[in-house]
């Protein structure tokens, strides 16, 4: 690919680490033999670039006065399940527009382990969202039995799309889908935009949709995985939405969707309440995990990122209660983007940054996976029918034909080109507030540590590990993974 290359990454397995739960306590005696480093940062050309190899020397107790990254890879918590973004009617209309040779290097770039960033996971939409170019339907008005049922809308560009992903991942990558809003006559405003709820005499009608959803795809060659109850329960969009509160969503669940998805062979997929913002992802957890009837049908809990609109923070303590309250459940991130897009900002660092301290957090709260919004958007930050034009990781400037990599690409991609599912969290502790940083162990026994620098100074530390430590420095703005040997 051409924004980067990485010929035959120096991934030498690391072996220091316990090969069994049972074994955390272990003391981690392996002498390690180096690090490699690759970056991305601010005011360079680096971009995912490999910057050089560390050496570990003994170091017993560091000084309060030095900088240090602490990892101890014996304590292991959460499995990744995967790291990707979302195949949106948006994406699928961009990317038919684009020359045949660029839409073989966006599916490289995503898919590829080696020469893209490699992800392995997908998001799409059930029936028409915001970032659609029209609303739509796949069904009739008033055909509760789901009879007219088709998916012809999509055969134009969401499904090929798809299928290039799938294709270009390898030929498997776990899909959930999401709905926005029920058709318009299932609901009380009779609309399918402006929220609104769904009518309780449709709860079975909108159950059996879900399911031939998701049997459609499958038979047309599309598997998936799991899916979300609602997009966003709580927010009245002038988009796509439909609201149910936390007891609505709970009994929804426990009475129509789980039992319906039991009833038709499809117990498997996975089910994900909540699917909204991290500052209610709490009272919504507790409210239908606390009910065994609903709980039993329910994988995890989805969350998005913008509690910010209130004037928050990013509220990552919220998503570690609920990962302390209930271990037995699954901690999904299920959309992100920065929003408000403008053309003249598309080279600006914070795009990235933003991606890199959640994923940092998210997966340090235990999250499982990580899934980004829209994977590409044409050169206005759409198409998006009702105006809410957003930034992705990648453009494409649809009158050229040209890519444009937004830093965004690149910090998703120190996670998802090195951290790989099956990978399982292990401690990494900074002591220092301006150095941010995640590790996993992967399957293969690579341990890789990502360190964020969000300040605007050069910072030199450790990498320090049972006892022995390797000196490295973070440049501003950036974001490093080091991959030990």
């Amino acid at each position: 690919m051409k924004k980067f290359a990485l010929i035959g990454l120096l991934l030498v397995t690391y072996t220091g680490y316990a090969k069994s739960e049972a074994l955390n306590n272990r003391k981690d005696s392996t002498t390690r033999k180096g690090v490699t480093v690759y970056t991305t940062a601010e005011n360079t050309k680096l971009r995912i670039s490999e910057t050089g190899t560390l050496s570990f020397a003994p170091m017993k107790q560091p000084f309060e006065t030095e900088v240090c990254i602490f990892v101890d890879p014996t304590r292991r918590f959460q499995t990744l399940l995967g790291i990707g973004g979302a195949l949106t009617d948006a994406s699928a209309e961009t990317w038919a527009k684009l020359p045949n040779q660029k839409k073989a290097e966006l599916m490289k770039a995503y898919y590829d382990p080696v020469d893209g960033i490699g992800y392995t996971l997908a998001r799409t939409n059930i029936q028409s969202c915001d970032f659609s170019s029209d609303t739509y339907s796949y069904v009739k008005d008033n055909d509760s039995l789901l009879r007219t049922f088709s998916v012809e809308h999509d055969q134009q560009y969401r499904i090929p799309f798809i299928k290039a992903a799938i294709t270009a991942a390898g030929g498997k990558l776990p899909l959930y889908v999401s709905p926005w809003s029920p058709p318009a006559w299932m609901k009380d405003n009779n609309d399918v935009l402006h929220g609104g709820k769904l009518l309780p005499k449709y709860y079975q009608s909108w159950a059996n949709f879900y399911v031939k959803f998701i049997k459609t795809y499958e038979s047309l060659g599309i598997p998936v995985w799991g899916l979300s109850v609602q997009n966003e329960p709580m927010a009245k969009q002038r988009w796509e939405s439909c609201n149910y509160t936390a007891e609505e969503e709970r009994d929804f669940i426990k009475r129509y969707l789980g039992p319906t998805l039991q009833k038709q062979g499809m117990a498997s997929k996975k089910l994900i309440a909540w699917d909204h913002n991290r500052d209610q992802v709490y009272q919504r957890a507790s409210t239908i995990l606390e009910d065994p009837a609903a709980a039993k049908y329910v994988w995890g809990i989805g969350f998005h990122w913008y509690e910010t609109w209130t004037g928050s923070t990013m509220m990552f303590d919220n998503v570690r209660r609920v990962a302390e309250t209930f271990p037995d459940k699954n901690l999904i991130f299920t959309e992100g983007c920065v929003e408000s897009f403008k053309r003249e900002r598309i080279d600006e660092w914070f795009l990235g940054e933003r991606y890199g301290h959640s994923m940092v957090n998210d997966f340090n709260s235990g999250t499982v996976a990580w899934t980004d919004w829209n994977i590409l958007l044409d050169e206005n930050g759409g198409p998006n029918h009702v105006g809410n034009f957003c930034f992705a990781p990648v453009h494409a400037d649809t009158k050229t034909g040209e890519l444009i990599y937004t830093n965004a690409y690149y910090y998703l991609g120190h996670f998802s080109k090195f951290i790989r599912p099956g990978a399982k969290r292990v401690i990494a502790s900074s002591n220092r507030t301006d150095l941010q940083t995640t590790a996993f162990v992967n399957k293969d026994g690579k341990l890789a540590v990502v360190v964020l620098n969000m300040s605007s100074k050069e910072i030199p530390y450790k990498l320090w590990i049972k006892g022995e430590a390797a000196p490295a420095v973070s440049l501003p703005h950036s974001i490093a993974t080091l991959i030990v040997e």
